[in-house]
């Protein structure tokens, strides 16, 4: 069962949020019908997506809405194409360390083909992080190919460790 049509409250958004967008698009939380906005097919920009079916889009998102607090995924949509023009997603850990208190991890920043050099993404990471403190994470993260570092740099983030991966074998 879903929620409401909103991943999330978008007051958490903070009342600045639209004016860090041109005329003509909005910053806004997932909603359900952005599916049908080609939601996957933007992030189709950044990797792998797979054949998802709006159920299956429904389903995730249901899911992701029960967590309650756990998934904000931004979104700026072009008003006039009605299409996802950006996305990204802040995923909230809840931790035992520090307290029991949380991290936020930043994932997905992808801007759709079409839509560069707007600041779409620098919008996007700046305005998770904003989320990010705002529900009390007491650091925030991500994991990017060396070639983003400049570009996370520029939305106020510093190089720190080293990301390790082990990918599932292929089915």
């Amino acid at each position: 069962m879903v929620l409401s049509n909103s991943l999330f409250d978008g007051s958490i958004l903070g009342g600045s949020a639209q004016s860090a967008v041109p005329e003509g698009y909005v910053l806004r939380p997932l909603e359900l019908g952005d599916y049908r906005k080609g939601f996957v097919d933007c992030l189709a920009n950044l990797s792998v997506v797979g054949d998802i079916t709006e159920d299956m889009f429904a389903e995730r998102f249901g899911e992701m809405q029960r967590t309650g607090g756990s998934y904000y995924v931004v979104v700026i949509e072009d008003l006039a194409a009605q299409r996802i023009a950006a996305s990204g997603t802040l995923l909230v850990e809840r931790k035992m360390l520090h307290g029991c208190g949380t991290v936020g991890h930043i994932e997905d920043i992808v801007v759709a083909s079409g839509q560069e050099r707007k600041r779409f993404g620098q919008t996007i990471v700046t305005r998770l992080l904003a989320i990010s403190a705002a529900v009390g994470c007491y650091k925030t993260i991500l994991d990017c190919d060396d070639s983003n570092v400049a570009f996370y740099k520029k939305c106020g983030m510093t190089r720190r460790a080293v990301q390790m991966a082990l990918y599932a074998p292929k089915q």
